[in-house]
């Protein structure tokens, strides 16, 4: 709950022996938490008369989401000590500290959820995901070697082969004593799968695919387990048979032998020290005719019968291109729960701090103001704090998604479109979330914030590679415009003239609406130069709605309007008229995905049932939703979608929501429910609220014996 009392008095904290709350659900690493501060005084039109409060645990059971038991077991396994990462270990000690936590793992039985029941798994992939994900509190290496090995390699040959593989490479692979590779990414081809340079071409006298990496940049580089423990890898190259390349296929390859040695025409390299993310061996491979039998062709979209004839299930080699990879989208689901997990303690860290760090009289003769009391470090901390909230709603229904799809409940072409393009704008959206926050994070704690003690610095570096991991951010987004302008297209793919000839109008006229200042002009009228009346359209559910959904619908509509007869350009000029267009692109599938959040913390924000946690979550919504309107003013004013004295109570309304939502930062993060095991940072431990008591305590018993020094300033 939370105290009211104002914090320039010599109230005194609750004493560090103040009851621990439940496991998984509130923290019990505020030993000592500060009283908050005296709320502002209510605006114009505020009807509250007392401060609403938040019940802690049932808003962190909200918070831990659907798979909530199996989350709460791994955030246990994860304050296991055995399990975490040691700072300064070097590179070569951390690796093998990682490699032997796999090995726990296996031995708990945690990692083989997701696997097929009759190989002992259990056929839950949200469940395995969610389980997964709360690894990045231990080490996030530990999180990515654990992802390598099966959340890729092992998951490559679940959803890529068929029965023989599972049987007969699965087992090896659960239980850890075959490490793998997966080996997609390419020195010269990043992001572009398609364009991948390695070849596995099909010999028919020996029933075998020859692997070579022709040139050095089709060498598979930036590997998890390719430097050092893997020995064997799925590695994806353009098949070719009769003289025809069928297109990106994965194969099943043996690379180092039993002393540890690379095998016969398989080469390689460690990518050596990296700017985080050390405990992972990354390498280099490459291949020179090595020959793996016909049946390490990871066959279930396409096979290749003993004389070389191709077949596949899908007729469209474009259709079956993406539909492999869209059977690999986990990876992309687990890095956009665990970098919203990142940004969630770096916020429990530096909110915490602020709560009892404290600089400059400002209000009293004889204490100094809490950090977290100056409107600036409000600004700085709570909006990130009102995203990452929005990203855990958004990713949980994110994660019910990729089970449906996975588990075979919704698994029609459209419903894998669907979970590729959530995927492909929540994990740039949460990735970047992420590194602002630890950055703001690590700038609002001060020098205490870069020490690696106090964890922030060593999540920032470890997180860093998270924006390129899976798809370079930028890359996803276009992905997402593209299915965003095919929505567009189909619309009007079977129009008649009579539909187009009302869709001109109805444009034209929205043209004019907002094009000559009609909109603004009802705007003011409708406010008549009040602020209240502004802010009260503006906090208002539908308003905010129409606001969001109406960039991303305006901002595609224009670009629709500006390709719209590229297809019928040579192909230079086509892809030229793209390119003009490519930021407006990913501005407009950036909205898409603020937009997908905001929606998901609106529902999320529907089932929450105490009054008090409802009443400071909507202001939560409200920060998070004028936030975006706030970064995007510019487009509002110039679309004549607000009239300047709207635009003006945006930033007015957002103070007032900082002022409310102050007394309650500290119940909000904790109701992320990480413990002193899990942040593992000293300022967030109640440290620094015993230094400011001591402090006090000192200045304090002078005053009272009449010891204190005047100062010089008051005798002049």
């Amino acid at each position: 709950m939370v105290d009211t009392a104002p914090r320039t008095t010599s109230k005194t904290a609750k004493p560090a022996s103040a009851p621990a709350r439940r496991p998984g659900t509130a923290s019990a690493s505020k030993p000592a938490r500060p009283a908050a501060s005296a709320p502002a005084p209510s605006p114009a039109g505020d009807a509250a008369a007392t401060q609403p409060k938040v019940d802690i645990a049932s808003l962190g059971k909200q918070l831990l989401g659907t798979w909530a038991d199996l989350r709460i077991a791994a955030r246990e396994r994860a304050a296991q000590p055995d399990m975490q990462r040691i700072d300064g270990q070097s590179m070569a000690e951390h690796r093998e500290r990682v490699l032997a936590q796999l090995k726990t793992l296996v031995d708990q039985g945690a990692v083989h959820r997701a696997f097929p029941k009759a190989l002992g798994g259990q056929d839950d992939h949200g469940g395995n995901i969610a389980s997964f994900e709360e690894l990045v509190i231990a080490d996030p290496s530990l999180q990515i070697k654990a992802g390598v090995q099966w959340g890729l390699f092992g998951s490559a040959v679940v959803h890529l082969g068929t029965e023989y593989h599972h049987q007969t490479f699965l087992p090896d692979i659960m239980s850890l004593k075959v490490p793998g590779a997966f080996a997609m990414t390419e020195t010269g081809h990043g992001s572009d799968v398609a364009a991948i340079g390695t070849t596995a071409t099909y010999d028919e006298a020996t029933q075998q695919f020859v692997i070579n990496t022709p040139f050095r940049g089709a060498w598979k580089d930036y590997l998890g387990n390719a430097a050092l423990h893997g020995t064997a890898a799925v590695v994806f190259a353009q098949l070719i048979t009769k003289g025809v390349n069928h297109g990106v296929h994965a194969f099943y390859v043996p690379i180092r032998g039993a002393k540890g040695g690379f095998l016969k025409g398989v080469g390689g390299e460690d990518d050596g020290l990296k700017g985080g993310l050390n405990g992972i061996d990354n390498g280099r491979l490459h291949f020179t005719n090595v020959r793996v039998p016909r049946e390490n062709l990871l066959n279930r979209y396409g096979s290749v019968a003993e004389d070389g004839t191709y077949s596949s299930p899908i007729a469209s080699p474009g259709r079956r291109f993406f539909t492999m990879l869209g059977t690999l989208v986990q990876g992309r689901v687990s890095l956009d729960g665990a970098a919203t997990s990142a940004a969630a303690m770096a916020l429990t860290i530096a909110i915490t701090y602020g709560n009892q760090r404290r600089q400059f009289n400002a209000a009293s003769d004889t204490d100094e103001e809490v950090l977290l009391d100056y409107q600036r470090h409000q600004r700085r901390l709570l909006p990130k704090l009102a995203t990452t909230y929005a990203q855990i709603f958004a990713h949980d229904e994110f994660l019910l998604k990729f089970d449906a799809v996975f588990s075979g409940r919704a698994d029609t072409d459209d419903d894998r479109q669907d979970l590729e393009t959530i995927a492909a704008a929540l994990k740039p959206l949460s990735t970047w979330h992420a590194l602002d926050t630890l950055q703001e994070a690590r700038e609002a704690t001060g020098g205490a914030g870069f020490l690696a003690e106090n964890r922030i610095v060593g999540l920032r570096q470890d997180l860093d590679i998270y924006v390129t991991f899976e798809g370079d951010n930028n890359v996803l987004l276009q992905l997402v415009a593209k299915r965003l302008l095919t929505d567009f297209s189909k619309q009007f793919a079977k129009a008649d003239a009579g539909a187009m000839a009302r869709y001109v109008v109805q444009s034209t006229a929205e043209r004019a609406y907002h094009g000559t200042g009609l909109r603004r002009l009802a705007q003011t009228i409708a406010d008549f130069g009040s602020t209240a009346r502004s802010v009260s359209e503006l906090r208002d559910e539908n308003s905010q709605r129409e606001l969001l959904t109406d960039r991303v619908e305006a901002m595609i509509a224009e670009i629709a309007g500006h390709l719209r007869d590229a297809r019928k350009l040579p192909k230079a000029e086509a892809a030229a008229a793209f390119n003009r267009h490519q930021n407006q692109l990913i501005e407009a599938a950036r909205a898409h995905g603020e937009l997908l959040q905001w929606e998901a913390f609106t529902r999320g924000l529907a089932q929450t049932t105490d009054p008090g946690t409802k009443q400071v979550l909507t202001w939560l919504r409200d920060l998070f939703g004028l936030g975006l309107v706030e970064k995007h003013l510019a487009w509002y004013l110039m679309n004549g979608r607000l009239s300047p004295q709207r635009a003006q109570a945006v930033t007015a309304y957002i103070d007032r929501l900082l002022e409310r939502l102050r007394p309650h930062a500290q119940d909000l993060v904790d109701a992320f429910g990480y413990k002193p095991e899990h942040l593992r940072a000293k300022i967030a431990s109640g440290a620094e609220l015993e230094r400011q008591d001591e402090a006090r305590a000192h200045y304090a018993a002078q005053r009272a014996a009449g010891t204190l020094p005047v100062p010089e300033k008051s005798k002049k």
